[in-house]
This record gives C-alpha cells, structure tokens and sequence, in this order.
C-alpha cells in the first residue's frame, strides 16, 4: 500500500487557508502550523470549514516542533515568512519541496494568468486592470493574490475563456517556479529588507513574475528603468513597454496630452485624454499607462479601458481624501510603506502639508525622504513609532523643518491638528510599514478614518 502524501501549511492566513480543502481533495494528508494559540487556530478551521487537518502544530515553537514531528512531501509557506529560518531548512533538508499558494495556483489555472508587481501601484494598476475587462464583459474576470483573496478556490469556475488578474508581491513570488502568461513589472525600490536579505534578493525574487515564461509571454515594464532593465537580460518573451514619452516600441505613452498604444503590428491608437485621469500625481499616470498596455496586451476593449480610466477614482489608503474639516484637508495614504511611496505623495500634493511618518522599520534608508521632505510644502512633520528617529534625522540634515516626536498613533494626529492652518493638508503617508502598532497597512488607514471623522 502506498504511502500517503503530506504537505504541511505553514501560516493560516488568507492566502493559505483555501489550501486546506484543495489539498485533503487531491489525496494529501494537511498538517497546519501557526503561532497562534491551537483553540484559536482550530476555531478558525471550523469557522471557515477548511476541514479538518490531520495535526495542529501552534505557538510560539510551532515551527520547530512540525520539523521534528512530521517528514512533509511539501511546505507551503505563508507570503511574508522568511524563507530560510533554520526549521525550514531542515525540513527541507530531509527531502521537503518548499513552495507556496501562489505556485500551486498558477501551475492549475487553466486560463492565462495576468500578474502584476511592483515596488509602489501594485494595487492601483490591478484594481484598474480587473474593472476594465470586467467592463469589457466578453469573459468572467478573477482578480485576486495579494490584494486580499486568494483565487485556489475559484479554480472550479474559472476557464481558458477567463481573465484572471493577481497582484503578486515579492514574498508571492518569491518560491515560484511558475510565472504568468502577461506581467506587469511597474517599478523597484527598496523595500522589505527585513525579509529579503538584500537588494538584490528582493528584485530577484520580483523578477520570478516574468523567469519562467517561455517565448509565448509577455511582460509590461517601465522604458529604459535603471532597476528593472537589468533583470531583463534572459528574458525570452515580448517586452511591452510604458513611459511618458513615445519609445517607438510595442505598449503606452502620452502624446499630444493623449494617452496613446502602439499594438505589436504598430499601429498606434488613442485610449483617452491625460486630463480624465482622476488619480493624483505622475506616478499614478505611469500606473495607468502600465494598465492600459497591460490591458491591451491581454486583448481587452479600448473604449472599455477608456470608461474605466475616467470613472476610476482610486482605492482606500492611497491618497484618499478622508475629509475636510476646519479648512483643513486630511489625507489617507497609509498604502506608504516605504519611503519612496511617501515621495510620491508629496509631489502629488501642492497645498501646504503637515506629514505624519513613521512605524515598523523595514531597514530602510531615510535620507532620500529627508531630501525630498525639505524641497516639499511640508511645514511641520509628526513622528512615531519604530523609524521616528530615523526620520526625524534625515528631516534635520536637509532642512529646519519642525518635527514633532508622538508617543501613540492617536497622539500623531492630535499633533498634526494642532499645527495645522486653514488650507493646510494633514497628510498621513508613514514611509514606514505598520506591524509596530496595527496588524496591517489598512487597519492603519482604517484608525485613521475613524479619528479623523470623529473630529
């Protein structure tokens, strides 16, 4: 009799809970393994009805003890675990295939996968993507991965006809051996260098989104970029490219104030009007003509893209006007982990800015955001949490703006109020992930609101 085949689920989030079912179906024996408590991991699995996993193993030495108890054929690994913790490298070392959700769902979905990465617009360019070819209508559309929903369990609706749209983030990526038909590489800058034990890690493991396409694929990237051409050089499918200006290639630019694509036979089209796009700052634009090739290239219809551009107002925490109270506009952009996505928002912005920054350290450099802070309308910026000193630092070599230093998050933006003048913006854009005070980058954003409207 042969044995039966085990694979161990390492982190019981979102992306992962869908492997539990997937997994008992196709014959293997589950074991789950999570540091939370066991009576709350069990609840969790009878709440979601995921069935019922062979062993639990919970707490904080979760981790060591399935890899002294079990001999698993597979690991799936939750998206923002580091990979080389030295209980998965024994697992692995006893014969283990280390893997994750991302890769068993793209080595089963029978339609052509549209995956989109980035540094920064990960979410924006995905949401636009997904809206424009479900305005399309010609087929069903699946959007999912790291924009909150995993899609596994959408396998049986989805068919070769689909359009299935995944935002994929570099801890998604970083364990496939799979990549989608048609990318979206929208930018890279530092980010996540608590996880990725370099730079060079971390882009490498972006580019798995394009590395295992064959010559059938494409792959939208920005036009002759300083970080992402260099991870281009084996590339064996169709470059698409986006930029501001015309690049004489297949993809997007803006011409005459229009926001133009050139088909792979090239022949160039209008798509719509610069001025219909609603999203603040030029980064956004560039997150739109990353859509507009991306959609293109997937077959999608012109004017359905156009709608959809002009309809589109953006997603929640990424420069999201909360309200304007006193004369004083507040800003939600709590989307900005990492400085460069702060950067952004401060030449999007005009109106004299009171910034609040700071939480989690990524290990991130602040210097850049000091420089660009000190050539911005800021007046006065609020600190907190693990990086305010940081901040505070690169604030002070550039210039005399006023920093104030906040012990909680709530007290940042009583701060931030009390500084504020008519017309002012306060605007909170961490440059900072949120794992010191929140769980996640929303439920910052959604803390945020909720002070901000009580005002």
């Amino acid at each position: 009799m042969s044995r039966q085949p085990v694979a161990a689920v390492v982190g019981l989030g979102i992306n992962n809970q869908p492997l539990l079912p997937f997994l008992q179906e196709h014959g293997y024996k589950v074991v789950v393994a999570d540091k939370k408590p066991a009576e709350e991991l069990a609840r969790l699995i009878a709440e979601r009805h995921l069935g019922e996993p062979q062993a639990l193993y919970a707490g904080p030495d979760y981790l060591d003890r399935l890899a002294q108890a079990e001999h698993p054929d597979v690991v799936y690994l939750t998206p923002g675990m580091k990979k080389t913790l030295a209980p998965i490298e024994a697992l692995r070392a006893q014969g283990a295939r280390i893997t994750c959700e991302t890769d068993l769902f793209l080595a089963h979905c029978p339609a052509p996968v549209i995956g989109i990465t980035g540094s920064a617009g990960k979410t924006t360019t995905t949401t636009l993507v997904g809206e424009a070819l479900k305005t399309d209508g010609r087929h069903p559309v699946f959007v999912g991965g790291n924009i909150g929903r995993s899609l596994l369990g959408d396998l049986a609706q989805i068919t070769p006809q689909s359009w299935v749209v995944m935002e994929l983030s570099s801890f998604q990526l970083e364990l496939v051996e799979h990549s989608p038909h048609g990318a979206a590489f929208l930018n890279l800058s530092p980010n996540h260098l608590d996880i990725h034990e370099s730079m060079q890690a971390y882009g490498a493991a972006k580019s798995h989104i394009f590395r295992f396409q064959g010559p059938d694929g494409w792959t939208v990237v920005p036009y002759h970029d300083p970080a992402v051409t260099p991870l281009l050089t084996q590339y064996a499918g169709q470059l698409v490219f986006f930029a501001f200006q015309d690049h004489q290639q297949t993809g997007s630019f803006i011409d005459n104030d229009t926001i133009m694509y050139r088909d792979v036979h090239g022949q160039v089209q209008p798509i719509v009007a610069v001025d219909q796009v609603r999203l603040p700052g030029a980064h956004n634009v560039l997150n739109v003509l990353a859509a507009v090739a991306t959609v293109k290239m997937a077959g999608g219809d012109s004017q359905a893209l156009a709608d959809t551009i002009a309809g589109f107002s953006g997603v929640p925490h990424r420069l999201e006007k909360v309200r304007e109270h006193d004369n004083i506009l507040y800003i939600n952009d709590s989307i900005a982990t990492a400085p460069d996505r702060t950067m952004a928002a401060l030449k999007a912005l005009s109106s004299p800015l009171v910034l609040i920054a700071g939480g989690y350290d990524k290990h991130l450099d602040y210097d850049a955001l000091g420089q660009a802070i000190a050539h911005s309308t800021v007046h006065h910026v609020v600190v907190l949490g693990q990086t305010q000193e940081k901040i505070a630092q690169a604030v002070a070599r550039y210039s005399t703006i006023a920093v104030i230093r906040a012990a909680t998050f709530d007290d940042a933006i009583r701060e931030a109020r009390r500084v504020a003048k008519p017309g002012d913006t306060v605007l909170l854009s961490p440059a900072s992930a949120s794992y010191d005070m929140f769980n996640n980058f929303e439920e910052r954003g959604r803390r945020f609101r909720e002070i901000v409207e009580s005002l």
